[in-house]
């Protein structure tokens, strides 16, 4: 019967993730149109980011304390009803302030949503005696690549306002049909394997959270790279290579197609190879691959656009292959560290990790406003290459 029901709940937070996925990166084809039409500077554009980050800090803050205390699929209800409201009023936006607060909204609600179903995972794993965190995390990158593709089939047809609201009112149906199904207040695992006592808070700093800090660093340092190719690779494209809308949504897509093939094979990789040797090589690998082959493509973009941009897209492809298992892993992780509920160390790293997601593509505009785009690229590369380094903690 458990077996049964955690099976209904894995495809059930398959399809959330998928939902969510699409729902959060709706507004990425659109950010040339919204960055200009809420008239935006990339130093401006990169603060206005800034707002996701807060509300991720304490989304996830939040929501690991109450998932320890009421269960994760409560959080999750909640939190998917606000996830499209702040989708919406980006869309509706017209100055900074009301980007600033859909962005808000939809950073604390996502990373509330994020947490949940990252505890769902974790016990769905103990529940079928397999590993599925990577592929729930292809369901996402799956869904920004739907996304992604949507977004460029209707630049010409709708308008960022209309694509926004059509990815809200659909998100909205579909996570209330996957939430019914997930594991209940019971079964979620959410207070852990109840043989170890576990509170609802661990402190910052002390030698037990060590290890948290570690994962949630090189979480972080991925989402920097993640977050950055998601929320830059159009403006690069269109402004530093000329490439046509609908054209420059490509760069991201190429990456997201990369971080589904990765995600999907991410269980069985981490299985063959362990964890530690899958982020290192991946993540050092990728890191520079991804740097020098942007640096090449900007430069080739004049006398040879069409092999420039096959460049440039190799590299986004190179960095999304990395990261695919990068996240999933370090979760992993935070959810067995003895004597820590799994919700609580999902969390930590959640509040560590998930708002460099929006803050570090904002370190992007400001450098970019100083030394160019491209150069300024390089710096999510470097982040993708620490991620490889500080795996160390997954030995």
């Amino acid at each position: 019967m458990i077996k049964l029901q955690a099976t209904k709940a894995r495809n059930a937070l398959w399809m959330m993730f998928f939902v969510m996925g699409v729902v959060s990166m709706a507004w990425v084809p659109r950010i040339p149109e919204i960055k200009e039409a809420n008239g935006l500077s990339d130093t401006a554009f990169g603060l206005v980011l800034i707002s996701s980050s807060v509300g991720a800090v304490f989304g996830a803050q939040l929501a690991g304390r109450l998932i320890h205390r009421f269960g994760s699929r409560p959080a999750m209800y909640f939190s998917s009803v606000v996830v499209p409201l702040g989708v919406v009023i980006m869309g509706l936006s017209t100055n900074a302030f009301v980007l600033v607060l859909g962005l808000f909204v939809m950073g604390f609600s996502y990373a509330a949503l994020d947490v949940g179903g990252n505890a769902q995972a974790v016990a769905i794993e103990k529940h079928l005696s397999k590993g599925y965190m990577a592929s729930f995390h292809g369901m996402w990158s799956l869904g920004t690549l739907f996304s992604t593709i949507l977004g460029a089939l209707v630049a010409y047809l709708l308008t960022p306002a209309q694509n926004l609201f059509l990815v809200a009112g659909v998100g909205f149906v579909l996570f209330f049909v996957a939430a019914r199904r997930l594991l209940p207040f019971d079964l979620d695992g959410h207070k852990g394997d109840g043989e170890t006592e576990t509170k609802n808070s661990v402190p910052w700093f002390a030698i037990a959270t060590i290890p948290l800090w570690f994962m949630g660093i090189g979480a972080a340092a991925s989402f920097i790279a993640e977050g950055s190719a998601a929320d830059w690779g159009a403006l690069l494209l269109r402004d530093f290579m000329n490439v046509e809308k609908g054209f420059n949504a490509s760069a991201f897509a190429t990456f997201a197609l990369a971080m589904i093939l990765s995600r999907f094979l991410g269980d069985s990789w981490l299985e063959r190879f362990g964890p530690y040797r899958v982020v290192r090589y991946l993540g050092v690998g990728g890191g520079v691959v991804w740097g020098v082959l942007i640096l090449a493509g900007v430069a080739l973009s004049d006398a040879n656009p069409l092999l420039a941009l096959v460049i440039v897209n190799f590299g986004f492809f190179w960095a999304g292959i990395a990261i695919g298992p990068m996240f999933p892993a370090f979760i992993v992780g935070a959810a067995a560290i003895k004597g820590i509920a799994p919700s609580i160390g999902i969390a930590r790293v959640g509040v560590i990790s998930i708002g460099a997601f929006f803050l570090g593509p904002s370190l992007v505009g400001y450098l970019s406003d100083l030394i160019t785009l491209p150069l300024a690229m390089m710096y999510p590369a470097a982040a993708l290459v620490l991620a490889g380094v500080l795996a160390k903690v997954l030995r």
